[in-house]
């Protein structure tokens, strides 16, 4: 009955107003403001402050700030093993496997079109067709930055707008194609192990997605739209690099093209995450 609740009110929030609002708090920089509810929240969740490059949570400008803070150098060592494919953020694997007759699982009785998730471009869904997904959960006390799980070159950006579900478990287990009706960002690309897709998936109370590239990508317009980078000076990343952040906490989806890598036997579904670790190998 509560579970049953929590999920029949986020049909009724009016969530972009809610999230929207959440975000110009997020951004203020009115200390009486921002100090006691930033305190509150490090206590609230117990967050190792000692890992963060600042360590006092009121010296930063202003929540967002704080929420999206950068950790001190080699708290997150990058895997350096031969192939390897890299967790992209710390948090949980919510799900992860193969993608089947064109559909991602979700949750126990759920699961989504591989299609819709990329925004509806076929050409896209084809170059992870019979592929493998990861769907990394982060919760609030979480490292909000999310890093190349490969080294590769940015080939397209698209920002599919949509709903702001939550995304924890409850939610993934009773709302119907979740990861691929929510508002989210799809980039795609080349890697050594062939093409490679990192989906950073807005929630309740995101209040924005960026990219190290772009900046803000969401929210924006409420349509869908796709950059591409095939003409521009080439964007590249090695693994483990800084690709996007969440403002609040949300899901990054992985997907990766057929027979191009196999996840590591020891990661499944609650399997706990830190950024820069070998969660599979590519071929």
């Amino acid at each position: 009955m509560k579970d049953s609740l929590f999920v029949a009110l986020q049909h009724i929030t009016p969530q972009h107003a809610l999230s929207r609002a959440a975000g110009w708090l997020a951004n203020t920089q009115v200390s009486w403001i921002k100090d006691p509810f930033t305190r509150w929240f490090v206590n609230r969740y117990d967050i190792d402050m000692s890992l963060a490059r600042e360590e006092d949570p009121c010296a930063y400008a202003s929540f967002n700030d704080f929420f999206t803070r950068e950790l001190k150098p080699g708290v997150r060592p990058i895997s350096d093993e031969a192939n390897a494919v890299v967790c992209p953020a710390d948090g949980a694997i919510s799900q992860l496997g193969d993608i089947k007759n064109g559909r991602v699982f979700q949750a126990k009785g759920q699961d989504y079109s591989l299609l819709e998730l990329v925004g509806g471009n076929e050409e896209t869904a084809k170059l992870f067709t019979d592929g493998k997904f990861a769907t990394v959960y982060l919760s609030p006390k979480d490292y909000h930055r999310v890093h190349m799980p490969l080294g590769g070159t940015l080939k397209s950006m698209t920002h599919v707008p949509g709903d702001l579900f939550s995304v924890n478990t409850v939610t993934a287990e009773n709302v119907p194609r979740l990861f691929s009706r929510n508002e989210r960002v799809v980039c795609v690309f080349d890697t050594s192990a062939g093409p490679m897709a990192v989906i950073l998936v807005g929630a309740m109370i995101v209040a924005s997605i960026e990219t190290t590239w772009a900046g803000q990508v969401a929210p924006v317009k409420r349509t869908i739209k796709t950059t591409h980078y095939d003409e521009q000076p080439a964007i590249t990343f090695n693994t483990g690099d800084e690709m996007g952040r969440f403002k609040l906490g949300s899901t990054a989806v992985i997907l990766f093209g057929k027979d191009a890598m196999q996840w590591q036997e020891d990661y499944q579904a609650g399997s706990l995450t830190l950024m820069g670790e070998k969660m599979g190998k590519h071929s």
